[in-house]
């Protein structure tokens, strides 16, 4: 089930199969549909639109097109809108010096008036930015410091990755629609391909802007499932990772829909199933959300008691339907050596192959060369070494008192010792921590440990 998360099914291109059209969403599998305000008859129309379908909800707000026509009922009649419960957004709102329907400062004016609004509301936003960012930045950040939560959405969105970034500093998540898929925007489709999952979303504006293969058609929601399509593809996931993360997502925003259960045992994302053996870790890092926010790719991974042996291995099923099995957690795997060393020989004797991720404490953590151990039973390993020097991973990963002043090289040790017993060994780092030489990094990994390397996204979980 995908979610349309801006259209206008209320507009007049509409008005000979409006029913036929929101049928065709709900029979191609769209689950909520948002319909979007642009003024003050848009969002009535938006409501009544909600009333009809229980699938359909609403927001109003003034577009900035429409803003050169605010009088001093406009804000009255806003406030009166936003007592209805199907209206969950306010919007869309904010600015576009492209086809400048409205004076800049008049724009400027009134997104201001509808952002204070929205704030006296407590509802999200739904902004439009279009040949503004300078301009969109300046006026969000007086309200959106950075750190955010929940602000709202850039819908459309067609800026640049700095727009991107400093949305998402803010508390936004980023919406695509139909020109993602459009060849010539490859600048954008790099920019869909490393929104964090959990702050992204897809859209339809329809009637306008429709995707590939029905770009110069009228768009519908029911295109929405071609966006999605696109974006999963470009990202590297399934489409039903893609659905489950946006349908989080729009809960999360809006609280419609359900969230996700926590006490996941095991969780797919494309076709390798993971399993979650704990939440303890012997790092605490700046980039984890292990404690603040344990959900990967849609799943709650947030345990009430650490999974059984048995049960890990119950809720494999069969392990050759998938490409790997991956011993995991939102924490450090080997602190549950005994378990990953019961279910690995069991997935093996099936016939599956596995994975492990780990910070490298392993020898540590067990007072042992546990690799050894491993031989056999695990396929390949990777291994977070995430800094290029201890200082920097200290301040980086944060390690237990205990650990400190020396873990990293014991990792990198890990990492060397690994190449022995295990057929295929990776070190990874998380990006975008400014005391790190990403390059060093690398060069490290492949000249003086010789495994493979790879660099995550600091903000790119599963």
């Amino acid at each position: 089930m995908i979610i349309d998360t801006h259209a206008h099914v209320d507009m007049d291109q509409f008005d000979e199969d409006r029913e036929d059209t929101i049928q065709r969403a709900r029979e191609s599998g769209v689950e909520y549909i948002l319909n979007v305000g642009c003024d003050i008859a848009s969002s009535e129309r938006s409501i009544e639109l909600s009333e009809k379908f229980d699938f359909i909800y609403a927001t109003a707000g003034i577009h900035p097109h429409d803003v050169k026509d605010i009088d001093e009922n406009t804000y009255l009649a806003l406030k009166e809108l936003h007592t209805h419960p199907k209206v969950i957004a306010f919007g869309e709102m904010g600015l576009d010096f492209f086809k400048n329907y409205s004076p800049h400062d008049i724009q400027i004016t009134h997104f201001r008036k509808q952002i204070e609004l929205a704030l006296q509301l407590r509802k999200p936003i739904i902004v439009h930015c279009r040949d503004a960012k300078d301009e969109t930045i300046k006026v969000l950040s007086d309200y959106y410091p950075k750190g955010s939560q929940k602000s709202g959405i850039f819908h459309c969105f067609s800026g640049d990755l700095e727009l991107a970034e400093k949305g998402l500093e803010m508390g936004f998540y980023i919406s695509f629609a139909g020109p993602v898929t459009y060849k010539k925007n490859q600048e954008l489709q790099e920019i869909a391909k490393v929104i964090p999952p959990d702050r992204l979303f897809a859209e339809t504006d329809s009637p306008y802007l429709s995707p590939v293969p029905k770009r110069g058609k009228r768009n519908e929601p029911a295109n929405v499932n071609h966006t999605a399509q696109f974006l999963a593809d470009l990202r590297g996931v399934t489409i039903q990772d893609l659905e489950r993360t946006m349908s989080l997502n729009f809960f999360e925003l809006f609280g419609v829909g359900s969230e996700a259960a926590s006490g996941t045992v095991s969780y797919k994302i494309r076709n390798s199933l993971y399993l979650n053996l704990t939440q303890r870790c012997t790092n605490s890092c700046v980039f984890c959300s292990r404690i603040t926010k344990p959900v990967v790719q849609g799943y709650n991974l947030k345990l009430i008691r650490e999974p059984s042996p048995r049960e890990l291995w119950e809720s494999v099923g069969d392990p050759k339907r998938y490409d790997e099995v991956v011993f995991c957690g939102f924490g450090e795997p080997t602190l549950r050596l005994d378990a990953i060393k019961e279910v690995a020989k069991k997935i093996k004797e099936a016939g599956g192959k596995t994975r492990l991720n780990t910070n490298g404490h392993g020898n540590v953590i067990n007072k042992r060369n546990i690799l050894p151990e491993l031989k056999g039973l695990i396929d390949s390993v990777s291994v977070s070494l995430n800094a290029d020097s201890s200082e920097a991973y200290d301040e980086i990963c944060v390690p237990l008192p205990s650990f400190r002043d020396g873990i990293y090289y014991k990792v990198k040790e890990f990492i060397a010792e690994s190449k022995k017993y295990i057929p295929e060994v990776q070190a990874s780092i998380v990006t975008h921590q400014s005391n790190v030489d990403e390059s060093r990094c690398e060069e490290m990994t492949k000249d003086e440990l010789g495994v493979d390397w790879r660099a995550r996204r600091f903000n790119m979980v599963g």
